[in-house]
């Protein structure tokens, strides 16, 4: 019998740090303070609930476009429409389960691109001449 046993990395550190290190990116507490937002531009990419991180069932929501999120929910039981989010642009992907660290941070670069592109060309170019 061959076993495989998926390890994951991701833990709240390493989200937070991820989330942070994407250019002009800021942290909030805009809704109270459990619920971490990541913005670029002034505009939220991701949110996520410490607490949820800290009873050992984290999750993310971010902005997805619609066709591509509806099929990422047909193929992964871990990915279902936002909580308290436009159900069509948000999804909300739980943590450290079916869906790898590797292709969490593409969802979360994804979410990212979706909201810098639609800022002003000359709110991305002061983004883009961040240090």
């Amino acid at each position: 019998m061959n076993l495989v046993f998926k390890i994951k990395s991701m833990n709240l550190e390493t989200f937070y740090e991820y989330c942070l290190s994407k250019k002009g990116v800021t942290e909030h507490f805009p809704f109270d303070q459990d619920t971490l937002v990541f913005k670029v531009g002034g505009k939220m990419f991701a949110l996520s609930s410490l607490n949820q991180w800290e009873k050992g069932e984290p999750s993310v929501n971010l902005k997805c476009n619609q066709d591509y999120a509806q099929e990422l929910r047909a193929q992964y039981c871990d990915v279902k429409p936002a909580f308290h989010m436009s159900k069509t642009h948000w999804n909300t992907v739980a943590i450290n389960n079916e869906v790898s660290d590797k292709f969490l941070k593409e969802l979360i670069d994804d979410s990212y691109d979706l909201i810098f592109k639609n800022l002003t060309k000359k709110l991305q170019s002061e983004i883009l001449e961040m240090d």
